[in-house]
């Protein structure tokens, strides 16, 4: 093999979807790991024309590559902006810079602006391993980053990402922290806000543990995949949009973040606040109202939480001159009958059309939201928004304007239904005294959410109902009926995801 060619190989796809992290699949006796010594989970540099990342080595033991080829996963073939068929570069890369920082942290050092900038770009251009960014995550955890801190990394990872500016003031937004199921309020609210004549250009994620994010239920009405052109003609026309954040990269750092932090079950609040107003920030807004659910199987436990992570919330978003409204809600029980894609866009939809057997508790917590943002209006006076809100959406507007909304995004479509359910009854008479978010949640994912649209779980009774032998608490929903016996048998070991009080 010639000296050219000693340290590359072609690339051929394989597939292989690793979410936000970058891997390089070669074979284990390729000539580059006999020479260089690499070994599996080794971080080694890839370039490709004029780009470059570091990966993380996974060795291959069959002919599923040749000798000559190695594969990538998803997120570091985007970064490259490789095809299949090009070359890589392969060699050792330097240590980032970063490392030295990260560990400076573990020992309850405080960073500086420049420390933690370093530190968010190597995590968005991929030069830090997961280990490496778990590392950060639990180095920042429990209160150990300062309130300074927060602001340096609030504005390095609004840097590190793509910044949108409009013409038109107040630019408003929402966002809740998260931890309730079926919590799908922007869909109803940014109609109602935008009917009104606020600027509302909403930028949503995708789920990545839960069983559905916005864009997720927004996916099942309309595109959510647009670029930032078409979403600026969208908002030019409509006052507003619902879609991916995604694809118009908004502090791209913040999904890796994100994603380390699930996997670990930690929430640091300073990441949290970072992650919340970064977003917000780059997408453009100036007001911004924060959804909060208190509950005890919620993200926010306790009202100490919550009152603590406002102080932040408060602090940081007056340092970029943000005004914002944080509202504490419920966070008991999941809001609405549907958790999952289709079924929270069929609530969704009954609470736009005023249908009778529309959930109240989701029309309810939506219509406060919207009103709250009404409020940031010049229009309207404290405490009126609720009324101004309500008054929109029993008039039929807000379903008007969700439709010009969807249309101009690429279409109205009609929510799925899932092939196969089924139904879980109540064994005893009694009272629902509580109801658990998180096993609810991680049962929709085992049916098959969100990437099964159509499936997740309908919820038919709510804390302080009444219900008798064999009455239907709720219902399975999959696609598959493998998904349904998956999460019937995950079932089968919970004892408190609903629990009925016997009444005396």
């Amino acid at each position: 093999m010639s000296k050219n060619n000693s340290h590359t190989l072609y690339l051929k796809q394989l597939g292989i979807n690793t979410y936000k992290e970058a891997v390089v699949y070669m074979r284990t006796d390729c000539h580059i790991c006999k020479s260089e010594g690499f070994e599996a989970q080794a971080r080694i540099k890839l370039r490709h024309k004029n780009r470059s990342i570091l990966a993380t080595l996974n060795t291959v033991d069959t002919d599923l590559l040749r000798h000559n080829e190695a594969s990538l996963s998803t997120f570091a073939w985007e970064t490259l902006g490789a095809k299949e068929g090009d070359e890589i570069r392969i060699s050792h890369p330097k240590l980032p810079e970063s490392l030295s920082y990260i560990r400076s942290k573990i020992y309850g050092h405080d960073l500086n602006k420049n420390e933690i900038n370093i530190i968010i770009k190597d995590i968005t251009e991929g030069l830090l391993s997961d280990i490496h960014v778990a590392a950060f995550i639990s180095a920042s955890g429990n209160g150990r980053l300062s309130k300074q801190e927060i602001l340096y990394l609030t504005e390095s990872m609004i840097d590190a990402g793509n910044s949108l500016s409009w013409s038109a003031h107040p630019i408003v937004d929402k966002h809740c922290v998260g931890g309730l199921p079926g919590n799908r309020t922007s869909l109803i609210v940014v109609p109602i806000v935008t009917a009104f004549g606020l600027t509302m250009p909403k930028t949503s994620s995708r789920a990545i543990t839960s069983p559905a994010g916005t864009a997720d239920t927004m996916e099942v009405l309309a595109p959510v995949d647009l670029d930032l052109s078409r979403m600026r003609k969208v908002v030019e026309r409509e006052n507003g949009c619902i879609v991916w954040g995604g694809s118009v990269s908004l502090s791209p750092a913040d999904d890796i973040l994100i994603r380390i932090e699930r996997a670990l079950v930690l929430d640091s609040e300073g990441q949290l606040v970072a992650s919340i107003l970064s977003k917000k920030i780059a997408a453009g807004s100036t007001h911004i109202v924060i959804d909060m659910p208190i509950g005890p199987t919620a993200k926010v436990r306790t009202l100490e939480t919550a009152n603590l992570l406002k102080s932040y919330l408060e602090t940081i978003a007056k340092e970029f001159g943000i005004t914002l409204c944080v509202v504490f809600t419920d966070g008991t029980q999941p809001v609405g009958r549907g958790i999952g894609p289709a079924l929270e866009a069929k609530d969704v939809l009954m609470v736009l059309q005023n249908a009778k057997e529309a959930p109240q508790d989701l029309r309810d917590r939506a219509l406060s939201l919207a009103g709250s943002i009404l409020e940031f209006s010049t229009k309207v006076k404290q405490g009126e928004g609720r009324e101004i809100a309500e008054a929109i959406l029993n008039s039929g507007q807000a379903w008007q304007k969700f439709q010009a909304i969807c249309l101009a995004q690429g279409g109205l479509f009609e929510p799925t239904t899932a092939s196969y359910t089924h139904t879980v009854r109540a064994k005893h008479i009694g009272t629902v005294s509580s109801i658990d978010n998180r096993y609810f949640a991680r049962l929709a994912k085992l049916a098959g959410a969100p990437k099964s649209k159509a499936a997740g779980i309908e919820l038919l009774s709510s804390i302080g109902a009444k219900v008798e032998i064999g009455q239907p608490l709720f219902i399975i929903h999959s696609e598959t009926k493998g998904e349904l016996d998956y999460a019937v048998n995950y079932l089968a070991r919970l004892r408190n995801l609903i629990q009925i009080k016997v009444n005396e």
